[in-house]
């Protein structure tokens, strides 16, 4: 089975020896993501709720640049950099998952990169709809 690497520039850059994602038959492992605005070193905003929601987007660019989308998404690991601020993370998180929303993992850790607030990651499986319609998903095809 081989690998493909996947690359956009909708969302931010590899900045070291990895890559935003890797597919490798049906399923698609992603980085982690920070709240950081595509194309700057600058986040959304200070707040937890604003980092989660670029985070989010980020992995949705990522995801459909591999041709699939947020609903394909089985499995995420939240790295938080407080515990405390889980609530308002799951509240911006859950309007990215709306129905039958994927496994998740959900740690504190002690620091993450550039002092974000939220890391956030991703498996996902590959769409292999010929059309939206085929499968009711929300890929762009």
């Amino acid at each position: 089975m081989s690998k493909q690497i996947i690359a956009t520039d909708k969302a931010p850059a590899a900045v070291g020896p990895y890559s935003q994602a890797v597919q490798v038959g049906d399923l698609i492992y992603t980085a982690g993501q920070l709240g950081l605005v595509p194309g700057t070193k600058t986040f959304a905003g200070p707040d937890i709720e604003s980092q989660t929601r670029q985070a989010l987007k980020n992995l949705k660019a990522i995801l459909e640049a591999a041709g699939s989308c947020l609903q394909h998404v089985v499995k995420t690991t939240v790295f938080l950099q407080d515990i405390g601020e889980f609530a308002q993370m799951n509240g911006v998180y859950a309007e990215f998952f709306p129905e039958d929303p994927p496994a998740r993992s959900a740690v504190q850790v002690a620091a993450l990169p550039l002092g974000a607030r939220v890391e956030i990651e991703a498996v996902a499986e590959a769409c292999d709809c010929a059309s939206p319609e085929e499968c009711g998903c929300r890929c762009d095809h």
